[in-house]
């Protein structure tokens, strides 16, 4: 895919598509509203996809965008290049061979993938017994929950941040408690009050740091009054689901392959935060808004009582079958690059190390704090995403201590952007993208004023006569 055309080759996944479908090409030529030749090109790579195309074959057909657009998975391509770009292996392997080698071995990528992060895990931990403040770089590898962390986000990633049990009980709980025509605080109060639990605000020294805490032994729900009506909400909500959907969580977990303690923790809280959002979201009619809304994620926040780090994140959850929503990702970053949070519904290739690109507008939106900012930008690998940045403001903030502010960062392939309020009067097809790369360990791209680190897989040049544009020159 070139930077300015969004135009892919899907030769073997558009076949293998249709003869799952029973089709022929005439018939999937009809459905698409092209010609059979058209379709026989295609499959033939002998002509490429447009987005037009590739949005007609994602309503259709039912699928993600990302099932067709990639010829390999993009996470599993940025982790396998990271891993060879090891200095250690001493490998020099571009784009290609790494695509050759996902298109005819992924399973095999995949264990190379494993093997590589548990020897990575071995020797910085050696590291750090020596010395655990030798390189502030390595501190989130070198953490013992980083790797639950990972476990649990490499869990939810394989299920498209999707999890169709509990999103389906939230819809028949919130049609049940009537949460959109009453007044969802004391909806979730009366509900919680039917579990013998009563809710609490309570002031912040009383709370002592805490912002929620469940006192079983007195049936008790203490809110902190820092939080913010979407926020206790959200937190009453939570205990709901520890309460009600104990059962269910615990089924999921069973079956998520998931063995480490702190990783079954970490899941836990997640399914019942996920829970949470559902309810005060739920699936069908938060889908219908965001179709009628075009996917304005301040006007959803209104509409559902939500913040918008809250829409933001529910959005990255609709992919129920049959009825998906655009598969958005989301990352959270502070003002210093760091990653507090991220999900993905789509292909959008993290980092499992290092911050994110300084080219992504995610850092710019600190600049205009709660102004949205849009963007379209490019991969490496040529694919192109629409990215929608804005700042939020968390829970706090008093004359004592000012109110962490963060950026949210929200985006989708750019073959969706037409659906998104967003991107209304862009010509997609004639604007350039933003080029930037995973993170600066990770990027190939030469000559990048914003570079702050040499790429880990590339030798340095250093010409002492010479000052470009990038502080390191690599060949």
């Amino acid at each position: 895919m070139s930077d300015r055309g969004a135009k892919l080759m899907i030769g073997p996944r558009l076949k293998g598509l249709r003869v799952s479908l029973g089709l022929t090409q005439a018939q999937m030529a009809a459905r698409l509203g092209v010609s059979s030749s058209y379709v026989t090109l295609m499959e033939g790579n002998q002509r490429p996809a447009s987005a037009k195309l590739l949005v007609k074959l994602a309503e259709a057909f039912d699928i993600n965008v990302a099932e067709l657009a990639p010829e390999t998975d993009a996470q599993l391509a940025s982790d396998l290049a990271a891993a060879l770009r090891d200095p250690s292996l001493e490998a020099r392997v571009g784009r290609v061979e790494i695509e050759q080698a996902l298109a005819a071995a992924p399973n095999v990528a995949a264990a190379l993938v494993r093997l590589h992060d548990r020897y990575r895990q071995l020797v910085l931990s050696r590291q750090s017994e020596a010395n655990p403040l030798a390189d502030r770089d390595k501190v989130e590898v070198l953490e013992e929950g980083s790797r639950a962390v990972q476990a649990v986000r490499g869990w939810l990633y394989a299920r498209r941040n999707h999890v169709d049990r509990l999103d389906r009980a939230a819809e028949a709980m919130a049609e049940e408690m009537r949460l959109h025509r009453s007044e969802p605080h004391t909806a979730l109060t009366e509900r919680l009050r039917g579990h013998g639990v009563r809710v609490r605000i309570l002031p912040a020294e009383v709370m002592a740091g805490r912002l929620r805490q469940h006192m079983a032994h007195r049936q008790e729900l203490r809110l902190s009054e820092l939080l913010a009506q979407p926020s206790r909400r959200f937190q009453m909500a939570v205990l709901l689901a520890r309460l009600e959907q104990s059962e269910a969580i615990a089924e999921e977990l069973a079956d998520s392959g998931l063995t480490d303690p702190s990783a079954l923790a970490l899941a836990r809280v997640t399914l019942a935060n996920y829970f949470a959002a559902a309810l005060l979201m739920p699936y069908g009619r938060f889908l219908s808004a965001c179709e009628a809304a075009r996917y304005d994620v301040e006007m959803l926040g209104h509409r559902f009582g939500a913040s918008y780090e809250q829409v933001a994140h529910r959005l990255t959850t609709l992919q129920r079958e049959g009825a998906r929503g655009v598969p958005f990702f989301f990352v959270r970053v502070d003002q210093a690059g760091n990653i507090s949070k991220r999900f993905s519904a789509g292909r959008f290739p993290f980092s499992s190390f290092g911050g994110t690109c300084p080219l992504w507008n995610i850092h710019a939106a600190f600049e205009a704090p709660d102004r949205v900012q849009t963007q379209v930008i490019s991969m490496p690998d040529g694919a192109r995403y629409f990215s929608i940045a804005r700042t939020v403001t968390r829970h706090g903030g008093t004359l004592g201590q000012r109110a962490t502010r963060l950026a949210i960062g929200l985006g989708c392939d750019v073959a969706y952007a037409p659906r998104l309020a967003h991107a209304e009067g862009l010509d997609l097809e004639r604007v350039t993208p933003t080029g930037i790369g995973v993170n600066c360990y990770l990027c190939e791209r030469p000559n990048c004023a914003s570079r702050a680190h040499a790429p880990v897989n590339r030798r340095l040049m250093v010409d002492e006569s010479v000052r470009g544009l990038a502080i390191y020159g690599f060949e």
